[in-house]
This record gives structure tokens, sequence and C-alpha cells, in this order.
């Protein structure tokens, strides 16, 4: 488990998520050890006596902004409510604990607030110390909870400036030193992909009685699929853990599996055959019925779908006042753009964004799922798909900073 503890260290270093001196992982052995010397040690093995869990990571992200969304919510709630996709789906809310609940309570009251609301879900935060997070079984599953929250608040805060403004002392200083630090996009230069069609064909798709593909082309295949997951998420258009890839050579989907890591894809690329001659897509990603219809209605032979947060943010701002529909993320029917790039609405799996997604990549191979991120395809090779994604950030990037800024005036 060490192994794994320096593997999710470092992840978090990489993805800008944790203050590195807070970083706190506890394993349970036979005891519960620290990966250093921790004051908080007593406390948290405390904690893990009133849970059936393996790990903990304890670490106060490097942006304020779920310390913000406690201070700003409304006295006598213990919960935060965000609206995205990653919320609804893997977090349902966000329990927290005031600071002046914690602060000189003893220590056995606030073990019992930490165990109460791990009980309930997957994470918590603690006002002004930090975000506590669970692996039920694997260090894995706590180092994915803290940077789904991470996730969250900063998709729920940007937008709540932008509905509701600045509500506390000083708020607005706090944020120009966000806009500062993130109001750039990712340097790009030195990224290379391989030239499509990626199965060596030079001319149309493969029809599905064609014959079996080159020597080496599936190889191919996967190598550039994993190459292009890294980057998606070395550069901060998805967490690790959320996101799919997939690449169609006419005949099989080679796709990421369900719960696969974009930047660890080796080994967990499934090949689904369109014909339906295998059982390989019991394991693919859920949102394969999307990939598959954007396949089979269009001439686009890879797809990327990610999570970048500041598309988020703008696919949920809308200014509909009288609007009845309560379900955004799936019912949403109101045709909506955002920098050029249409917005939809629809769940996971066959009667959702399989439906909505294909139509929308139709012209221009990109749109943004409401509350749920991009997917961005590319008619030969993963450059294109990349690129659009990069892009549609960007130009959400660069807006949504010039909306704030029109906010505060």
């Amino acid at each position: 488990m060490h192994d794994q503890i320096e593997k999710y260290t470092l992840k978090l270093l990489r993805d800008r998520t944790a203050v590195p001196a807070s970083i706190r992982f506890y394993r349970l052995d036979d005891i519960v050890s620290s990966n250093r010397q921790d004051e908080w040690l007593p406390l948290f093995s405390s904690v893990f006596e009133g849970l059936d869990i393996a790990a903990l990571l304890f670490a106060r992200p490097t942006l304020p902004f779920a310390d913000l969304l406690v201070a700003r919510a409304d006295p006598g709630t213990d919960r935060l409510v965000p609206k995205d996709s990653e919320t609804k789906g893997f977090l349902h809310d966000i329990p927290f604990i005031r600071k002046q609940e914690w602060e000189g309570a003893p220590t056995s009251d606030v073990t019992t607030m930490i165990v109460r609301r791990l009980k309930e879900r997957k994470a918590v935060i603690i006002e002004g110390l930090g975000v506590v997070s669970a692996g039920g079984v694997t260090v894995e599953q706590a180092y994915i909870g803290f940077s789904t929250i991470f996730h969250t608040t900063f998709v729920k805060y940007c937008l709540d400036v932008l509905t509701d403004g600045f509500k506390l002392p000083n708020e607005h200083i706090i944020f120009e030193g966000f806009k500062q630090k993130w109001n750039k996009s990712p340097d790009l230069s030195g990224l290379t992909f391989a030239e499509g069609p990626l199965e060596g064909s030079a001319g149309l798709r493969r029809s599905p009685n064609s014959l079996p593909l080159p020597q080496g082309a599936r190889e191919r295949i996967y190598a550039e699929i994993c190459r292009t997951g890294r980057y998606t998420v070395e550069k901060g258009y998805v967490d690790s853990f959320f996101g799919n890839i997939s690449y169609f050579d006419g005949k099989t989907i080679y796709i990421s599996q369900t719960t696969s890591s974009l930047d660890e894809l080796e080994g967990f690329i499934d090949p689904v055959p369109v014909d339906g001659s295998s059982t390989a897509g019991l394991s693919a990603s859920s949102e394969l019925p999307t990939h598959r219809a954007i396949y089979r209605d269009s001439a686009w032979r890879a797809v990327l779908h990610g999570h970048p947060r500041f598309s988020i943010v703008l696919s949920m701002l809308c200014d509909e006042k009288n609007c009845t529909i309560r379900d955004c993320n799936r019912l949403c029917d109101r045709a909506r753009s955002v920098c050029g790039v249409p917005i939809v609405a629809g769940e996971t799996g066959a009667g959702g964004m399989a439906r909505s997604v294909p139509e929308a990549m139709k012209q221009k191979g990109v749109c943004i799922v409401y509350g749920h991120g991009i997917f961005a395809a590319g008619e030969k090779d993963f450059r294109d798909a990349f690129m659009k994604m990069a892009e549609a950030e960007n130009r959400c990037r660069e807006e949504y900073f010039r909306m704030a800024e029109k906010k505060r005036r």
C-alpha cells in the first residue's frame, strides 16, 4: 500500500488539487498508520474504528472554493448540493462540518462528526482544515473522492459567482487571485499524435466484411488511445477516473473500460465489434452507446470525452426565467450553445446522450453535455479531437472570466 500512497500523492501534485504540505494518507493494516509524522493520527485512528474502510485521505484543496461555499451556505444546512453530473452520479451531495462546530470541540466529538458524515457519503469538507475522503478498499478510492470534491466545488463555486455574485468580505480579492493563476490555457506545445487512420488504411472506413487489420494496427490503436488519455489528464481536461475515449476502425470500437483511469489505460481497453459478435462490451465504458451512435451516424473515427471545468460551468448557466424543468441534466430541450459549441442534455445510456450527442456533433464534431463535459471527435485520429476539446475549453475559460468581471461592475 506504500507504493499506492506514493503514486496518488504524486497524482495530487500533478493535478494541482492538494496543498503539498497538507497531504496525509492513512491506511489500516494491523494498526492505523500515516505516510508522515502527523499530529492528526490519533483522531483518524479513532475514525477508522467507526468505519469499515481501508484508507483515508486528508488534505487541503489548493483552491478555497470548498470553504467559500460552506461560508456562503444558508445557516442550518450541513451539505452542499451541486448539480453537475459528477456530483449526481458519484457523491449525490457533499456534507460539511462548519468551523464553529469542530473548533475547540473534544476529539471524541470531532471523530463522531466525521464518522457520521462518512457513513453517508464518500467524503466530507471540514471548514478551515480540508477534505477527508474514504477508501473502502483501496487508496485509489480515497484519491478519487478528494479529486471529485475538488472538481465539483470548483464548478459550483464558479457557477454561483455568475448567478449570485460575491457575498463575503474580501471574496472578490480571493477570486482575483484565482483568476491570475487559472486564466490561461495549458501549454500544449510538445504534444505528439500519430497520424491517422490508425489502422493503416489510406482510404475509406473498412466495411464489416473486409479483411482483418494489418499487422501491428491494433497495437498502434491501443498505444494512441493510451497516449491521448494521458494527455487529457495531464492537461487538466478530465480527472483521471472520469471521461472515456474510443477509436473506430470500421468493424470494431476500441474503448476505455468502465471506471478506468485515462492516464493508465494500458490493459484497460475493450475491442467491441459493432456486429455484436463479442461480449467485450460488458466491461466497456458506460458511455459506449454514445460512442457507438456517433460512429454509426457520422464519418468520425476518434472520440474523446472529458470534463473540462469551465465548459461545464457555462453549460449550466441559463437565463430562462419561467422554466418548469427540474432535471436539466436529463430533460432540458432548449437549443443552447456557448462559445459556438452546442449544449445538449441527456443521461448516460442508449436513451439519453446516445440520442442527443451524435446529432449535435454532426457538423463540427464537438458538443458540451449539460453539467457533464465535452465530447469531441476526429476524422482520422485523436489530434483533431483533442484540439477541439482544448479550443472549446479555452474559449469557455476566457468567456467565464469576461462574464465574472462584468458581474463585479
